[in-house]
């Protein structure tokens, strides 16, 4: 345990200082990150570090206006404050199914906090992408994104007992909230379909790729 805690310090120390900072820390940096604001920092960070890479434009691609970005980037992915004059304006238009899944976000906040109405917009708008919720938010696995719900949406991962990959689950919890029957089968562990929606969500993160891509490594 004693070798653990030694191990694990510089890893905190980094993220909990903006100093030092990486702007794309190690795939395993969840491990030695503990609950609080230096979770916050790797999650936001992660997040923005992605959605500077997207085509439609860093606000646009999270559901932020600029004001609310100019927040988040100062109070927790102080890495990206380079990018503050050069933000765009607008936060894009809404899907049809944004705002009420932004509704069902907050009534599962934790503690009120304005982080929480952030990440209800950016969950809300990446989870229009085509891949897993994880990879589409940044993180670099699943467990980073469960963090985040726990940390933030508690309730949600209660909710979520059965570990249902959190797309399927958040339309599930919409069409159900509208009186509409998503699923063909009475109760998931006689769905043929089961698979599709509680099968791993394996995969690279989406950053990792883009930096291949570009040729820098990854």
């Amino acid at each position: 345990m004693i070798a653990d805690t030694v191990m694990a310090a510089p890893l905190v120390a980094d993220i909990a200082d903006p100093a030092v900072f990486s702007l794309h820390p190690p795939a395993d940096a969840l491990d030695g990150v503990p609950d609080g604001p230096a979770l916050d920092r790797l999650l936001f960070s992660r997040i923005v570090g992605l959605a500077v890479q997207h085509p439609s434009g860093v606000t646009a691609s999270l559901g932020l206006t600029r004001e609310a970005l100019v927040e988040l980037i100062r109070r927790h992915a102080v890495g990206f404050v380079h990018l503050l004059p050069s933000l765009p304006d607008g936060s894009g238009e809404d899907a049809i199914e944004e705002e009420d899944l932004r509704a069902f976000l907050l009534d599962h906040r934790a503690a009120g906090t304005v982080e929480e109405e952030w990440l209800a917009a950016i969950v809300a708008r990446r989870t229009l992408g085509p891949n897993h919720l994880w990879q589409d938010m940044g993180f670099a696995n699943r467990r980073e994104l469960n963090a985040m719900f726990r940390r933030h949406f508690p309730s949600l991962v209660a909710l979520n007992s059965g570990d249902m990959k959190w797309k399927k689950f958040f339309y599930r919890q919409l069409c159900e909230r509208e009186g509409l029957m998503l699923c063909k089968s009475p109760n998931c562990e006689v769905c043929d379909d089961f698979s599709a929606c509680f099968s791993a969500e394996d995969g690279d993160p989406l950053s990792a790729l883009a930096r291949v891509a570009r040729g820098e490594g990854a």
